[in-house]
């Protein structure tokens, strides 16, 4: 990569060798040679004056792109797509007159664009399922270790942490149907013409309809796809490109709140991101570890999520059957998506595979705030034992306030307990409070829900997807 120009971090630093693959100039146009490929095959199928040695001589040098060639005829025609034509019939000179017969630069373009797409969701969708086969053992290891819940990132009843990795399950869960119903209605373009009238082919069938609508037919089957759009303009309905997006926009917003729960939890010491024998934190601060991973997480997922928008704008600007000003800003939108997604895909999975958990830490803060959520039922205790629930409750309004400003005011641990059993009304000891003190005892349904959640929803993914499995991914920086 030469150092005197422009690199793209996304090379540099982010995106997978495969979803680089998937975006690059390679791909594509031996993509545009399979299109073509299938359109000439369509056509001899239907009738057309297009033989079979030519199909063949097509087919032998689908793989073999002359992209010197191609730069030259580009510096003569300014258009891509002719300059790709031209370079192709000279490698198939018998093959060369019925190359891109009847159709329109959107043929190879906006199909391409669309198997592209396909391509970069299934990569997603297997990083998704690692990802989801990553958090969903982390789950079933801690489903039973109480912690501390929080809600408006204030002290609130106890969950578990495998509970709590259920939410980013969740999360993902609903990120993977939709992956999936994407894919599942996916369409090519097919062979529309200049204004998507299918003028052309009609004239090339002799009037016959029927052979126009066989041959958006036969490309889709020829290549791997349902159907094709039943209308459109020159170009494919710019409104797919945002649906598409916005399904990477939601999975930067899974991973996005994982990210920011993970950086909590490592400023509170409970759970940190994996940390490198020879990593370093700060250049100043040599203790520090910081959570740079899970922040890359949230820079990376921001700018999916803002980078949604484009196609949004753009297929809202789109004139009639077609402009022009799609194009340049397609380029860059729709992949930098997925090469974004990528990244943080890759680094979600590598942070939840090894998520260090600090048990003692947990415990402790935990057991800090603990008597305050007893208190109710330390003081349905004390009505039993014949107390007045209205003034043991005005009581443990009084102590808690007293044991609060102790813990914020003077940086003194919690006594709320000691308070307690030292007031008669209650009617009992610090030994019998303790007794209740069980962090078990306070996560409600937390380890069972987990495990119902793991068996009920999870498992049947997992095994769904098995062949998806395994995936081993690789941070650069």
């Amino acid at each position: 990569m030469a150092n005197n120009t422009y690199n793209s971090p996304f090379n540099a630093r982010y995106a997978s060798k495969e979803m680089q693959y998937i975006y690059s100039p390679d791909f594509k146009f031996k993509t545009w040679r399979k299109l073509w490929i299938a359109l000439a095959e369509a056509e001899n199928e239907l009738g057309l004056n297009v033989t079979q040695s030519q199909i063949d001589e097509l087919k032998a040098h689908a793989e073999e792109i002359n992209y010197d060639v191609a730069r030259e005829y580009e510096k003569k025609f300014r258009h891509d797509v002719m300059s790709h034509v031209h370079a192709y019939g000279e490698q198939c000179p018998e093959a060369k007159p019925i190359i891109h017969l009847g159709a329109t630069s959107c043929y190879v373009g906006d199909n391409t664009d669309v198997i592209t797409m396909r391509e970069a969701l299934l990569l997603i969708k297997k990083k998704l399922v690692n990802a989801i086969a990553s958090v969903s053992k982390f789950a079933g290891d801690y489903k039973d270790m109480p912690c501390l819940g929080f809600t408006h990132f204030q002290p609130a009843q106890p969950t578990t942490v495998g509970k709590r990795a259920t939410l980013w399950l969740m999360d993902l869960v609903m990120d993977l149907n939709e992956v999936d119903h994407v894919l599942d209605t996916l369409m090519l373009l097919g062979s529309k013409g200049t204004t998507g009238t299918q003028a052309s082919f009609l004239e090339l069938f002799d009037g016959d309809h029927e052979k126009c609508k066989e041959l958006d037919r036969k490309i889709a089957e020829k290549m791997g796809f349902k159907a094709c759009f039943p209308v459109s303009g020159q170009t494919y309905a710019r409104k797919l490109d945002t649906i598409v997006c916005n399904c990477l926009a939601l999975i930067a917003q899974s991973c996005c709140k994982f990210s920011n729960d993970l950086r909590l939890l490592q400023n509170l010491k409970e759970i940190e991101e994996p940390f490198e024998k020879n990593q370093i934190g700060s250049s100043a601060m040599a203790y520090k570890r910081n959570p740079m991973r899970s922040e890359r997480i949230a820079s990376l997922s921001r700018y999916v999520m803002i980078d949604a928008l484009n196609p949004a704008w753009t297929a809202s600007a789109q004139w009639f059957e077609r402009t022009l000003d799609d194009s340049a800003n397609k380029r860059v939108s729709i992949a930098e998506a997925f090469l974004a997604t990528d990244g943080i895909l890759d680094l979600y999975i590598n942070v939840t595979s090894g998520l260090v958990v600090y048990p003692k830490v947990i415990e402790a803060r935990l057991m800090s705030e603990l008597p305050f959520m007893a208190t109710e039922n330390i003081m349905m205790d004390a009505v039993k034992r014949g107390g007045d629930r209205q003034e043991l409750h005005e009581k443990i309004r009084q102590h808690s306030m007293a044991a609060g400003a102790v813990v914020k005011v003077e940086g003194g641990k919690n006594d709320l307990v000691d308070r307690i059993a030292a007031d008669p009304a209650f009617m009992t000891t610090k030994e019998e409070i303790l007794s209740i003190l069980k962090p078990e005892n306070f996560v409600g349904r937390a380890p069972e829900q987990t495990a119902d959640f793991l068996n009920e929803v999870i498992k049947p993914i997992i095994e769904e997807n098995k062949d998806l499995l395994g995936l081993e991914v690789e941070i650069n920086v």
